[in-house]
């Protein structure tokens, strides 16, 4: 949600910040707006809508002179998503304009205060009582008053700052919220995500909550939240620029969704060793393997689904019981968590607020913690005892792809990694060791076998709701193929536990209901079978995921999707595959914005 770009250099700010801006619409965003600093006044453009709006208003920043601004992409929170409520916001005396990410807490007390004060407000948002702070407690030292008015807000913020009375200058500021510095030539830039800057600079530095940063056109200083001064190394981002851009097809969805066999063998080749799994990152771990009792997984959204995908495995190998909660749901549930507890957080922007609200809890209550995430330097990897990167690259797409399925990768490679320093796998370790292998392999055929998707999209396209059914893995693939329906065609989709359809959910089939059978574990592939007649018999037409030699399934659904053959254990990967095509085809045949799905944000970073 939300995003924020900052820019200070030799050349003009605004075509620079709305290129920023275009990078960061993958977040999410209702409303959009740019702040520019000429000489000393502060010129501020704001629109409802798309960044095109705010393009054709500022001439594509030529109307807008001055080397120095911030802007802001707004998905609201805190009032409507008008004019008035976008970023970025001035003081009462147009001497400061902020744009923020995050929620301020406290805001109507700081509210109530400045308004008795004799500040007056001119939005809805949280956002407004920072600048108003900043005015308040300006006496002629910018940094001065960054630390003041951080002391009196409570939540999450990513600020960025500029002042009328500091030409040239640009401020940023983190609290539980990301926010990264590039580094430049003549020119330097802050950003709430990497992929606003790669155009500029590769070389970045990682703010780290109660930081803030001073940043002019030759040089960037550092500082805590008691304003010492101190010293960060940059780092160098190693993906090449074109990953972030469409590379010829329709939409970055369907890029990602090919991308996914090199995604996934990114994410096997740093650990796949002749030996067996190893995780340099995790020999920390090891020594306390033995002592643990259980492993929670917890996450939002998809990732969430990812876990559930990979709990089979883990249980199944390690031999470790786990269960699968939701973030959102866990922080408030009082969970049983003790120095036994293993910790799997999954995020793949590393700053899902719920997700990391979830991990402070299991951390305050002894459980060692360990983080599967994209993003290097977010905050999930920070908080955590351990942290093992995906290596998918940037995914633009709202709905995740290629997030999802190097996010159950990296579980599968946890559970033969744990299975085999608890000894306890035998010979199966070899043939299991060659099928994570050859799963990049295994994507690319899943992909190839399946050119019929755009037909069963337009048959399907126009159903007024799809079931998904299951058992066992497949049951857990049905839940994230369920959401990737839904998520992108805004049809009505529904994963059962198939052997819960007789307990009320088959009240739903009637006459041409589509009903999505999953049909890729054999030991179970009888049970599924009788569901899927079961509910042919009420008039459905069912559209078969199997394997193609499966001639019992191949007899009895009216359609059909393919995937290849492979261990029941590691089949959610390629599993998921096919439906993602299909959601895929299927929003595409109903028109809609499939990279951009209305309501939804990419990050989600407020509760």
């Amino acid at each position: 949600m939300c995003g924020i770009v900052g820019f200070t250099g030799r050349q003009s700010a605004a075509p620079v910040l709305l290129e920023g801006l275009k990078k960061l619409e993958y977040r999410g965003y209702d409303s959009a707006g740019i702040a520019v600093m000429d000489g000393k006044s502060i010129t501020v453009n704001k629109v409802r809508g798309r960044i095109a709006n705010l393009c054709e208003k500022t001439k594509d920043g030529a109307k807008v002179p001055g080397t120095t601004g911030i802007g802001h992409t707004r998905w609201a929170t805190h009032g409507a998503p008008t004019e008035e409520n976008a970023h970025p916001h001035l003081s009462n005396d147009g001497r400061f304009a902020i744009v923020h990410n995050g929620i301020i807490e406290n805001y109507l007390s700081l509210r109530e205060e400045l308004t008795q004060d004799g500040y007056h407000f001119l939005s809805e948002t949280d956002t407004e009582v920072i600048v108003h702070l900043l005015e308040m407690y300006y006496r002629g030292n910018v940094r001065d008053a960054l630390i003041k008015t951080a002391n009196r807000l409570r939540g999450s913020y990513a600020l960025g700052v500029i002042c009328s009375e500091e030409p040239g200058k640009i401020y940023a500021v983190r609290e539980a919220s990301p926010l990264i510095l590039g580094v430049g030539i003549d020119e330097n830039f802050f950003a709430s995500d990497v992929t606003a800057l790669v155009n500029h600079t590769r070389n970045v530095i990682y703010l780290e909550d109660g930081e803030f940063a001073e940043l002019s056109d030759t040089s960037i200083r550092i500082f805590d939240c008691s304003g010492q001064e101190i010293h960060k190394k940059a780092t160098r981002v190693l993906w090449d620029v074109q990953a972030a851009e469409k590379g010829g097809y329709e939409h970055f969805m369907l890029k990602e969704i090919m991308e996914q066999p090199g995604a996934v063998k990114a994410t096997l080749a740093p650990r796949m060793k002749e030996h067996g799994v190893e995780f340099e990152e995790l020999t920390g771990l090891l020594p306390k393997l033995p002592s643990i009792r259980k492993i929670l997984i917890t996450a939002c959204g998809s990732a969430y689904y990812a876990g559930c995908a990979g709990k089979y495995a883990l249980e199944h190998l390690a031999r470790i019981p786990v269960e699968v909660e939701l973030a959102s749901e866990l922080r408030y549930s009082d969970p049983l968590i003790d120095e036994s507890t293993l910790l799997i957080v999954i995020s793949q922007s590393g700053e899902t607020a719920d997700t990391i609200a979830a991990m402070k809890e299991c951390k305050a209550r002894g459980a060692k913690t360990l983080a599967i995430v994209n993003v290097v330097g977010s905050s999930v990897a920070t908080l955590a005892d351990f942290a093992v990167y995906t290596w998918a690259g940037p995914e633009i797409a709202v709905a995740t792809t290629k997030g999802y399925t190097t996010q159950v990768t990296v579980l599968y490679m946890l559970a033969l990694y744990f299975a085999d320093h608890l000894n306890r796998i035998g010979e199966e370790k070899a043939r299991l060791q060659e099928a994570l292998q050859a799963m990049p392999r295994r994507i690319q055929e899943s992909i190839d076998m399946n050119a019929n998707i755009p037909a069963l999209a337009r048959k399907y396209h126009k159903a007024k709701a799809l079931f998904f059914i299951g058992r066992n893995t497949d049951y857990a693939v049905a839940l994230e193929g369920a959401l990737k329906m839904k998520e992108i065609s805004y049809l009505h989709a529904e994963a059962y536990a198939a052997g819960e359809l007789k307990h009320g959910t088959i009240a739903l089939i009637e006459e041409h209901q589509p009903v999505i059978a999953l049909c890729a574990n054999p030991s179970i592939m009888e049970k599924t079978l009788s569901n899927m007649v079961e509910v042919k018999s009420r008039g459905a037409e069912v559209l078969a995921l199997t394997f193609r030699n499966n001639q019992k399934i191949l007899s009895v659904a009216d359609d059909l999707l393919f995937m290849p053959e492979v261990d029941p254990l590691f089949s959610a990967v390629m599993e998921i595959v096919p439906l993602q095509l299909l959601a895929y085809y299927v929003a595409r045949e109903n028109g809609c914005d499939i990279d951009k799905p209305k309501n939804l944000a990419k990050s989600v970073t407020v509760e």
